[in-house]
């Protein structure tokens, strides 16, 4: 019950970063909003890296570095995806693969949950899918509905972002409980020259400049508590288990936006977090 209790607080400060760095992310560069977090997310990290106990070993630290490089390309190319398309819909899909990637690492190393869990798991993906659906005539909502490909706008952000956590989910969840949140530091280290190399190759811009991106240092704050508790809870119990659960994080984005940006909630997305409230349930049953 502690890895479940975890990987859901760690979904909530997940999706409340998400959103906030979406409303940013509108306003200003989507990657300088995305350095200036991260940079937030590592004194913040480090902060609590030295209140709590832990003795890392080289190893530790070299799987936070990897971690760092997957939450390094997750959240530049998440922000950029906010920045041109629905937040409903880029947040989601990017779950997918944050959900996929880390629960495939955790059966080829050894993990084998009970048939319950298993159900929830598989009552997750659809879940996050239809979540991310989108109305067929979405020009009507805040934001650029499809580009010239046809593809929903931030649809292949979205992707690469998803990609990129489930990188950083798997490598947390090789981390031990001795290690302490030292490993969380090099993560959110490494992820700031991380974001900056994907802007430069990908021509963004990276330099923090103007009041918005400001809002980064919160979304960095709520992003270094939501990977904390997500290392916390994969320390508890199954990495399968906390990596499906945190990676319902597009729930609580996808409330935001229809509580603050008016972004309609349709059926399908309404039957989406149906059936990632039945997996939660599924999960801490099993």
């Amino acid at each position: 019950m502690t890895t479940v209790v975890l990987a859901l607080v760690s979904a909530l400060f997940y999706g409340l970063s998400d959103f906030v760095g979406g409303i940013a992310s509108r306003r200003t560069s989507a990657w300088a909003v995305a350095v200036v977090g991260n940079a937030a997310s590592a004194v913040g990290a480090t902060v609590l890296a030295l209140v709590a106990a832990g003795s890392p070993t080289t190893t530790d630290l070299a799987w936070g570095l990897f971690a760092g490089i997957g939450g390094g390309m997750g959240t530049g190319f998440l922000y950029r995806g906010f920045a041109t398309g629905r937040m409903s819909v880029v947040a989601p899909v990017s779950a997918v693969g944050a959900a996929v990637i880390p629960v495939l690492a955790g059966v080829v190393s050894g993990e084998r949950p009970s048939l319950v869990v298993w159900a929830g798991i598989a009552v997750a993906l659809p879940g996050i899918w239809l979540v991310s659906s989108s109305p067929e005539h979405p020009a009507t909502e805040m934001g650029p509905a499809a580009g010239r490909s046809g593809l929903p706008e931030g649809l292949v952000d979205a992707i690469l972002a998803g990609i990129g956590f489930g990188l950083l989910f798997a490598a947390l969840g090789q981390v031990p409980a001795r290690a302490g949140l030292w490993p969380v530091v090099a993560s959110q280290a490494v992820s700031v020259p991380a974001v900056i190399v994907l802007a430069l190759v990908v021509g963004g811009s990276w330099v923090p400049r103007g009041k918005p991106v400001r809002l980064g240092v919160l979304t960095g704050l709520l992003g270094v508590g939501a990977t904390a508790t997500f290392l916390l809870s994969t320390q508890h119990g199954f990495l399968t288990v906390a990596a499906v659960l945190a990676s319902l994080y597009p729930a609580t984005t996808v409330l935001l936006a229809w509580l603050v940006l008016r972004e309609h909630i349709h059926r399908s997305q309404a039957v989406g977090l149906a059936l990632c409230a039945l997996a939660i349930v599924l999960v801490a049953g099993g």
